[in-house]
């Protein structure tokens, strides 16, 4: 009875120690994710602050083009008035010229033929009148409709420059501000390309984040669950089936005669394992019995998330032996026990998909080929 206590004591010990190894790492990585999701809503914040600065630009660059639109509007509008303004002052001189002829006219009858030789040689009334010998011949009138000709059209002539000079700079203006709308629009669209892949980021970390949660909360459910397992007496220890079992001539039995097939080897590469994979798989039917390779103390004798419930067997000078995944064990933490004794039975618990007993050996601590010693 008190040896059964010291080894359900030693038991316990190891679960205990297991569990808090396995919150620490987890504690570990989901701190990581959680600082990872800080980090990337601090990013998700600057980035939608930006996207609003942005917004603004693009909308006060729109109201800017805008109103220069409308202000070109107006100008092409003035211009146009401007062109008529002229149109007209020209009707009304070519008007004037044509009554003035009539009159010169009247004056050849009477003898005058210079003016009307004058006149005939001219193209405009401008240039008949401009030639200063003859002004004092035209009459008072048609000397002040000329002057006022002249200064209407020298002012709408140089409006109508102004005009276009204006017209010009806002038409600079209006492709400035189409640049600069080119320019914020592409700020905008990366943005928010932006945006997107940290919003992806956030949503697969929350996955992670999650998943780890939910891996954590497992683990310590099956650790709690051993542990009072372990402290009633229960839980996964199962007696043996039988006696011992040595095959083979080699340093070790096999620790798992009934397996139907190796299903992985020492060193074998898989996408989830680094460094390629540390021991040999044997499939077999759930249940069927496990072996130590040779004598040796049980060191370990619990459950682990990822070895499931194992066996870890000292042999000395070096030598360990783990057993991994069974659905239930037969020695205790602190046993002694003999080449081909039993120890459990194969099981898929932990990260296993699928029953069987993976056998890993060690020397010094390093993991070496089981093919050796079998």
């Amino acid at each position: 009875m008190k040896k059964r206590t010291k080894r359900l004591a030693g038991m316990l010990l190891t679960v205990v120690m297991s569990m808090g190894m396995v919150c620490n790492a987890n504690a570990l990585t989901m701190e990581e994710a959680e600082q990872k999701a800080d980090e990337l809503e601090e990013q998700k914040e600057a980035a939608e602050a930006e996207n609003a600065s942005l917004s603004q630009q693009l909308e006060n660059i729109i109201a800017d083009m805008n109103e220069t639109q409308n202000q070109l509007t107006a100008k092409e509008d003035e211009i146009e008035a401007a062109e008529n303004e002229l149109v007209q002052a020209q009707v009304a001189a070519d008007n004037q010229y044509e009554s003035m002829k009539i009159r010169i006219k009247f004056m050849y009858e009477g003898g005058n033929t210079q003016l009307m030789e004058m006149l005939m040689t001219s193209e405009s009334m401008g240039e008949f009148l401009n030639k200063a010998e003859y002004i004092s011949s035209i009459s008072e009138y048609d000397r002040n409709e000329l002057i006022k000709y002249q200064d209407t059209v020298k002012e709408i002539e140089e409006k109508e420059a102004s005009l276009q000079a204006e017209y010009a700079e806002l038409q600079t203006l209006q492709d400035q501000l189409i640049t600069q709308q080119n320019e914020v629009q592409t700020m905008l669209d990366s943005n928010e390309a932006q945006l997107e892949d940290i919003q992806s980021q956030i949503s697969e970390n929350e996955a992670v984040l999650e998943d780890l949660r939910a891996k954590a909360e497992e683990a310590k459910r099956i650790q709690e669950e051993q542990a009072a397992a372990a402290a009633s007496g229960g839980g996964s220890y199962t007696e043996s089936s039988g006696g011992n079992v040595v095959s083979g001539n080699g340093y070790f039995t096999h620790p798992c005669p009934g397996y139907t097939y190796q299903s992985s080897y020492f060193g074998e590469i898989r996408p989830y394992e680094v460094g390629g994979h540390k021991g040999h798989d044997y499939a077999a039917p759930t249940g069927t019995p496990t072996y130590a390779a040779a004598a040796g103390t049980v060191i370990i004798a619990g459950y682990s998330p990822s070895a499931g419930n194992w066996v870890v067997i000292n042999h000395g000078n070096g030598l360990t032996t783990k057993y991994m995944h069974h659905s239930a064990i037969c020695v205790t933490a602190g046993q002694t026990v003999e080449k081909g004794q039993q120890i459990g039975y194969v099981g898929s618990t932990g990260q296993s998909t699928g029953p069987h007993l993976h056998f890993q050996v060690e020397e010094n601590g390093v993991a070496v080929n089981p093919d050796k010693y079998l």
